[in-house]
């Protein structure tokens, strides 16, 4: 690798510096100052356009003289990973993921390279957190053996370079980038400038040699991902492993996928084996339902192209103080004190001066509108202290004139109500008609939240 020199700029004004300098002279901000790798003015064009097999010079070209290819993509033995990648993984892609310290980052992507160097394809292990023989153990404890599986622990982007040239593998695993450092940046490992020149590298590597790389980031207190947010703009893929470490369970998920939708989930369960597959989500959220219980009610939410049968419960209880709390898991904590100024407003309910609490079982994280009506009904349930009948699944957007309002995919989600022995479903009553209910589930369409208390509730 070259050696090249580096400069300081500020990430405020763009003042440029030999040196670094704790005041930036240019906007008079303090420690802004930021080590960057001066790239060269003749420097070679971009490696995604290496990638692309675009000539030595380019022009504006109509797009509709351009040509479209499918992308290639390598499939694992893991179908709920190939459905978060949208289908598999794509050769020459730079996928980045997440995830809380001890959730299973490692022992997911230790996995995933045993299966692709099962189907022959040489698969190279980088580690800079652990020796080869920590690794080693890991994959004794998974029952990996594969020759195909190589396994190197390093630090320095220079011998992961020459490395990954000596070896030319066809996925690469970086684990962590907050561990691999630049020789000629003069910061420490994990720093912005760093953890920007060493992903940068990676991409170019990645693009110009067809290699998919899969690299590890450390994520904050908040939950994301540790570094400028410039790193998720560079990468193709950017995947979070959520969940509670306690807990079994484990929720894949993609917030950025230029290669699919980003909203696909794949959910895992953490063995003394490894992770595995959990081909029926819908019956793992709802086995510890309690029946009888006021306050809990079952939805059914599009996660991606999948429906998943999750419970929402609530509880509602009198206030001790001037303002009430409202607090959310799960949901957008924005959502209750909308929606229970509906219920007060459109239907009466005296709430006030009621303190509610939201939760939804499982630790799944839901976002769509197709909710509003599930938790407008547990809030009602808890608050008139009336459970819902076991076999009912609600399904609706609410608007805030009280109406509910039809939702998308309303087959599919009444089929897995169906699939888990649902006997009725609430749903929107634009949204019957031109199409066939499964067997044994009666529909009961809806036009106000009211009517929707009255079914779920009774008057």
């Amino acid at each position: 690798m070259a050696k090249r020199k580096t400069k300081f700029m500020c990430q405020e004004c763009g003042y440029e510096s030999p040196k670094w300098m704790g005041k930036c002279p240019g906007c008079g901000e303090w420690n802004k100052m930021v080590e960057e790798v001066e790239k060269p003015a003749n420097s070679r064009r971009g490696a995604f356009a290496h990638s692309q097999g675009m000539g030595t010079a380019s022009k504006a070209t109509p797009i509709t003289t351009i040509e479209t290819i499918s992308e290639p993509r390598v499939l694992t033995e893991s179908q709920e990973l190939n459905r978060v990648l949208g289908g598999g993984v794509v050769r020459g892609s730079l996928v980045l993921i997440g995830g809380d310290p001890g959730i299973g980052k490692s022992t997911l992507l230790l996995q995933v390279s045993s299966q692709l160097a099962k189907k022959n394809h040489s698969v190279l292990y980088i580690s800079g957190e652990e020796s080869m023989r920590q690794t080693k153990l890991r994959a004794d404890r998974l029952s990996i053996t594969s020759e195909q599986l190589l396994v190197y622990s390093e630090t320095s982007l220079e011998e992961i370079s020459r490395t990954i040239e000596q070896t030319s593998p066809a996925f690469v695993i970086v684990d962590s980038i907050q561990t691999i450092y630049h020789p000629e940046v003069t910061s420490a490992p994990g720093s912005v400038s760093q953890v920007r020149e060493c992903t940068a590298e990676l991409m170019r590597i990645a693009k110009t040699k067809g290699i998919a790389i899969f690299i590890v980031g450390h994520v904050t207190k908040e939950g994301s991902i540790a570094g400028p947010r410039l790193l998720e703009h560079m990468v193709d893929t950017v995947l979070y492993f959520e969940g509670e470490r306690h807990h079994t369970y484990r929720i894949l998920r993609a917030v950025k996928n230029r290669f699919g939708s980003t909203n696909e989930m794949g959910i895992f369960e953490m063995k003394e084996m490894g992770l595995e597959e959990v081909a029926n989500p819908s019956e793992i959220f709802l086995e510890e339902r309690s029946e009888g219980a006021a306050g809990s009610t079952v939805v059914a939410s599009m996660e991606g192209t999948r429906p998943v049968l999750v419970e929402i419960q609530a509880l509602i209880s009198p206030t001790s103080f001037g303002n009430p709390r409202r607090m959310a898991t799960g949901i957008d904590h924005n959502r209750v004190p909308l929606l229970m100024a509906v219920l007060e407003k459109r239907v009466g309910l005296l709430l006030q001066n009621q303190d509610a609490y939201l939760k939804v079982a499982g630790g799944v994280k839901l976002d769509e509108p197709a909710i509003d009506l599930a938790v407008a009904v547990s809030i009602a349930s808890s608050f008139r202290d009336k459970p819902t009948r076991a076999t009912d699944c609600v399904i609706g957007e609410v608007g805030l004139t009280g109406e509910v309002r039809r939702v998308s995919r309303i087959e599919q989600r009444v089929q897995e109500a169906a699939k888990l022995g649902f006997e009725r479903v609430i749903l929107p009553a634009n949204n019957i008609g031109g199409w066939q209910a499964p067997a044994g589930v009666q529909l009961i369409g809806v036009n106000s939240v009211s009517e929707a208390l009255n079914e779920a509730l009774g008057r």
